[in-house]
């Protein structure tokens, strides 16, 4: 149950910093904010502080601002200067961007802290065992600390480029449920124990053959100014993967696999259960991910807005506001939609 609660407040954080980007930039550029939402329905808990009401809802798909003037709902005077649509274009864009641009320096911000404290993966290492999982046959012939030099015979290291390879998974599930053979260092002793992997679900709820280990890394101090340079490395090749990846769902290469809140929420309590690092490390992730996800040029989400905004910029002329309201709110049906899908699947998973 505390593990879920994590979860459950990890999730909320990520929305947390989203919309706090929104809130302030806004303020900065003397916008009036009518609503600050973590959650989507009817308020559960709401308080008013200044002029802006702060709520949760029932509904944990996300939040939202609400700067007024930026429905077709909210009544705009022409001399009303605090309104959404009656402030400078570069301002509107600026409090725009400030979500998915406050989602990236969170997780560059949360990297240099973690980096500064525990180090980085070394840069070749041994995988190390942190744990065993009941089940599985490494339960009792594997225990943590113990280094993997050897799988039948062939040397294993990790690599860091960013984030730890995943070699050791990859060839764990190639054999398949041969028997393996491994070469452990424990203590000042080397042994051999031969287990056999089994399939079950991954980290992604996909089905794999695993040995029943959860792996650490061996970390490397580097410095503040390392934990710097490491913090924007892993954020900028977060982003080539996720696009990658996403160019890959596009061109039909890669079969999309959508998470909701409850998929989130899973892969954070499984995280808790290997450790703290990598729980922050997947909220630098998650913040990557939502980060870039609302930057894609589509209808209600921030991207979508910000194309609007660049052609208003670049031909100093606005585009028809009914028409942008109409396409925004297409689109955020259309998400909600998914996102009950997306939902519908996840605890689909569970079961």
């Amino acid at each position: 149950m505390l593990s879920v609660i994590g979860a459950i407040l990890a999730i909320g954080l990520l929305i947390v910093v989203h919309e706090a980007g929104h809130y302030f930039v806004a303020r900065w550029c003397k916008m009036r904010v009518d609503r600050f939402s973590i959650g989507f329905g009817p308020p559960i808990l709401k308080w008013r502080r200044g002029e802006t009401d702060f709520t949760i809802g029932p509904i944990p798909f996300g939040g939202f601002v609400q700067i007024h003037g930026m429905t077709l709902a909210d009544e705009v005077a022409p001399d009303d200067d605090r309104s959404y649509p009656n402030r400078p274009a570069w301002q509107r864009f600026l409090t725009i961007l400030a979500g998915p641009g406050t989602n990236y320096l969170s997780a560059i911000a949360i990297g240099i802290v973690l980096f500064s404290i525990v180090g980085v993966p070394a840069s070749t290492a041994r995988f190390e065992v942190g744990s065993t999982r009941a089940g599985f046959d490494a339960t009792g012939k594997l225990e943590a600390g113990d280094r993997i030099l050897r799988i039948d015979g062939k040397e294993t290291y990790q690599i860091y480029a960013g984030q730890p390879q995943r070699s050791l998974p990859d060839l764990i599930n190639a054999s398949r449920d041969k028997p393996l053979e491994l070469t452990v260092q424990r203590g000042d002793e080397q042994r051999v124990v031969v287990i056999t992997p089994k399939l079950a679900d991954n980290e992604e709820k996909q089905k794999t053959y695993q040995l029943g280990i959860n792996l650490s890394y061996e970390r490397e101090s580097v410095g503040l100014l390392g934990a710097v340079g490491n913090a924007f490395y892993f954020t900028i090749e977060s982003t080539k993967h996720i696009t990658a990846g996403l160019y890959e769902i596009v061109t039909g290469k890669q079969k999309p696999e959508f998470r909701g809140p409850v998929g989130i929420t899973d892969m954070v309590k499984d995280k808790m259960k290997v450790g703290w690092i990598s729980v922050i490390e997947l909220m630098m992730l998650l913040n990557v991910y939502l980060g870039l996800f609302n930057l894609l040029p589509l209808p209600a989400l921030d991207g979508g807005r910000l194309v609007f905004l660049g052609y208003e910029m670049a031909t100093r002329h606005r585009a028809n506001p009914r028409v942008e309201a109409t396409v925004h709110m297409v689109g955020i049906m259309c998400l909600l939609l998914l996102m009950v899908l997306v939902t519908y699947q996840d605890i689909a998973r569970l079961f």
